[in-house]
């Protein structure tokens, strides 16, 4: 390190699924310091085959984390490609990630679900470290609101994640579960904290639900970092969602949240205004960016994204030299 540079930062990234590794791959570029705290609710494909046959944690996401990080060498791009590979066969294993059955494997082998993660991350030379939300594997409730105005129950994240009809709420089962005290270690100690983007009900707002993850994110003094997602997943759990109603549903599972910046690409965003209001409302700035790949798979850039954090790390720290001098 150059004398005079300041340290990388310390983040921890929350969320899930693809939304997760948008973050990480962006996130990767800025510093090695990252820890990334996953959901570990998915019941559907062979994470949930594995969850119901072995009674483990569901790997997917924890899987895909570990991919974002991999070293950036052929070492650790040939260890990302192997943890992705699918089978594909007429037997048992089909649809089965290897990550999958190796995350599992190994966490059969050390009896440590932590240990087992972060020996995957050498093997991978991740940049960062992968950490369950939970210590032990979440179900998902939803209570969604039918087109006659009744309210029904949707259970587990693969079924609320196909629900295409206005979700009022989410719990999770069981309703107050032990979070990992490695990831809450990691939140008290984080410079920053990263929440989003990914899927709204099922990947993001289930952090908010364990009681000691919550209650250290709203006692963490890291600036909080919103990421919008691009659009609404269509004929999914945000179909037909705004950008201001993914604020809306937010406050409605964690009042108190203060966040620092929410981070938007303007094609995302159809009412500047409201967006800007619920921001103020959460203690935010907007941050409009284009983020997006701008090749309409609406997935993120991780030089753009990248690029939107360091501007709002940079500009934080300008601000904090400025009311020192």
């Amino acid at each position: 390190m150059r004398a005079g540079r300041p340290p990388s930062p310390a983040v921890v990234a929350l969320g899930g699924g693809h939304g997760l590794s948008a973050s990480l791959s962006a996130l990767r570029l800025m510093t090695d310091r990252i820890t990334a705290v996953v959901t570990v609710a998915d019941d559907g494909g062979s994470s949930g085959r594995l969850r119901e046959e072995l009674d483990v944690l569901p790997p997917g996401d924890l899987r895909m984390a570990l991919a974002a990080l991999c070293d950036d060498s052929d070492w650790g791009r040939t260890w990302r490609d192997v943890l992705q590979h699918r089978f594909a066969s007429t037997g048992s294993l089909d649809r089965h990630a290897v990550g999958n059955l190796l995350i599992v494997a190994i966490w059969e082998l050390l009896g440590d679900t932590v240990e087992g993660l972060d020996l995957v991350g050498r093997l991978l030379g991740a940049r960062g470290r992968v950490l369950p939300m939970a210590a032990v594997p979440l179900e998902i409730e939803a209570d969604v609101r039918r087109s006659d105005g009744s309210l029904v129950v949707v259970r587990g994240q693969s079924s609320v994640a196909l629900t295409a009809e206005p979700i009022t709420r989410v719990r999770l089962v069981p309703a107050e579960p032990a979070a990992c005290p490695e990831a809450l270690a990691a939140v008290a100690e984080a410079d920053w904290v990263v929440l989003g983007p990914g899927s709204w009900y099922t990947s993001v707002l289930p952090h908010l639900l364990v009681p000691a993850l919550r209650d250290a994110l709203l006692a963490t003094s890291a600036p909080i970092v919103l990421t919008l997602n691009l659009e609404p997943e269509a004929q999914g759990e945000t179909d037909g969602m705004r950008a201001e109603a993914h604020l809306d549903a937010l406050r409605e599972h964690a009042a108190t949240l203060r966040v620092h910046t929410i981070v938007a690409d303007p094609a995302a965003v159809e009412d500047v205004d409201a967006v800007t209001e619920r921001a103020r409302a959460m203690g935010a700035r907007l941050l409009l960016r284009q983020v997006s790949r701008g090749d309409g798979t609406g997935r993120h850039d991780p030089l753009r994204l990248a690029a939107a954090y360091r501007d709002v790390i940079e500009g934080f720290l300008g601000d904090v030299v400025r009311r020192q001098t």
